[in-house]
């Protein structure tokens, strides 16, 4: 009897320590759970405030030129990458990229003024407003900042007046023939659906293979007849990429 009541303490003891044991673990798992899902909720809630912050009003801008200055760039790459493999040149030009980058800039605060004007004078989101938005932005905007792509390079690439000029006639219309292909579409979804600070995000989304083949009938080969001017251009070109 005495062995009996004895092993039924041991059993009991044994019993109670395992149960202290499991609660135990259970609540410093809880507590490292808790912890990992207190660091999630921390990521979480500081990139909610980047979001918010980066597309307020009052740093928009910054935000939309900083995005048209890397999808060009990542435009240019892939479009160097694609002529390296088919061994259309012989080497990556950083130069190209800086360049396609800083025409980036430059259309990326076009357009950020551009929404921002179609939405004050043409307010709402009916058929009628966003058929209008549409032409408005083919016929004004897109020959606007194709124009300023080709002023801003020719600069880069210290051209004359008259090499720009030329240079726009020759190539400028290919890239608004391809607008018209793509973006009549791409911008109704844009005005009918997209909030104003979030436009130029989907336009270059939607526009990184626009880019590519805007890098590509960019450094196309010209054919227009060799100047003395554009004939120190390419040198100056040359050595700049050398």
């Amino acid at each position: 009897m005495y062995l009996l009541r004895r092993k039924l303490r041991i059993l009991l003891s044994r019993g109670s320590y395992s149960i202290f044991r499991h609660a135990a673990t259970g609540a410093g798992g809880g507590a490292g759970a808790g912890a990992g899902a207190g660091v999630r909720s921390g990521t979480l809630q500081k990139m909610r405030e980047w979001h918010s912050s980066a597309f307020s009003n009052k740093f928009l801008l910054f935000t939309n030129v900083g995005i048209s200055l890397t999808l060009s760039s990542v435009g240019d790459i892939l479009e160097q990458q694609l002529e390296l493999y088919n061994n259309e040149i012989e080497t990556y030009s950083s130069t190209r990229t800086r360049h396609m980058a800083t025409s980036g800039v430059a259309v990326g605060i076009i357009c950020h003024y551009w929404y921002q004007m179609l939405d004050k004078y043409l307010p709402g989101r009916s058929m009628r407003v966003v058929a209008k938005k549409i032409v408005l932005d083919q016929l004004i905007c897109s020959p606007l900042y194709i124009s300023a792509f080709f002023v801003t390079l020719g600069i880069l690439e210290r051209k004359d007046a008259h090499e720009v000029w030329e240079e726009i006639k020759e190539k400028a219309w290919k890239l608004y023939a391809a607008e018209w292909t793509v973006w009549p579409v791409a911008q109704f979804v844009n005005f009918y659906w997209i909030p104003t600070h979030y436009r130029i995000f989907y336009d270059n989304v939607i526009s990184l293979g626009y880019d590519v083949f805007t890098s590509k009938v960019k450094h196309s080969p010209s054919h227009l007849p060799m100047t003395t001017g554009t004939s120190s251009t390419m040198k100056k070109l040359t050595m700049q990429q050398a």
